[in-house]
């Protein structure tokens, strides 16, 4: 789940993307301050939140941190609305260390590479990365699907040259890292970066 707030180009509103809705044309439910998004299988995918700043105290711009007590007054909001749906938080971190364990050539691209990412303790990502220094070994940042990166940007699973892919191996200049190389390639992380750990820290 995501919460995104820009008051300057959206207005007091605080956005909440629950899943991606795959460019599907969805249906929007609005009672009092409370709209509720769904896509056209009935799924709901988001949640819009109108004059928020009456009700919290938003800090940050674009993708921003909620506290268990704010998500609990949206999910009182929702309730007064009428709707009886509840927003879960997720605690684990979406933009994380990762280590590419294999990287073969695609076989439908002379660029673009299959990589078996671990992104956790357990987990392991198929990606498809386009980076010219992408190579088994190394300790990348990835960000898995459902993370929003700084440009807004939001990060599915998806198919590539017909090669599923769930996340992104990220570039500094993707991360917006100050003094990010202007030459394409993802961003290597020293060997004692923790595999699995939020990125920054």
């Amino acid at each position: 789940m995501i919460f995104a707030y820009n008051k300057a180009h959206v207005g007091d509103t605080l956005m909440v993307i629950v899943s991606n809705d795959n460019g599907t044309e969805n249906t929007v439910i609005r009672k009092w301050n409370v709209a509720q998004i769904k896509d056209e299988t009935g799924q709901i995918v988001g949640w819009n939140f109108f004059h928020i700043s009456d009700h919290l105290t938003i800090e940050g711009n674009g993708q921003v941190k909620l506290t268990e007590e704010q998500i609990a007054q949206l999910n009182r909001l929702i309730k007064e609305a009428g709707f009886e749906e509840t927003l879960t938080e997720e605690n684990e971190p979406k933009i994380v260390v990762g280590y590419v364990k294999t990287c073969v050539p695609h076989p439908d691209s002379d660029h673009l590479s299959i990589t078996e990412t671990q992104v956790g303790k357990e987990e392991v990502l198929q990606i498809v990365c386009g980076a010219p220094n992408i190579e088994a070994g190394q300790k990348v940042v990835v960000a898995k699907p459902g993370a929003m990166m700084p440009d807004g940007m939001m990060i599915w699973p998806g198919t590539l040259r017909g090669v599923e892919s769930h996340g992104m191996i990220c570039s500094a200049k993707e991360l917006q890292l100050p003094d990010a190389p202007k030459e394409k390639g993802i961003l290597v992380l020293p060997e004692d970066a923790v595999i699995g750990e939020a990125f920054p820290k």
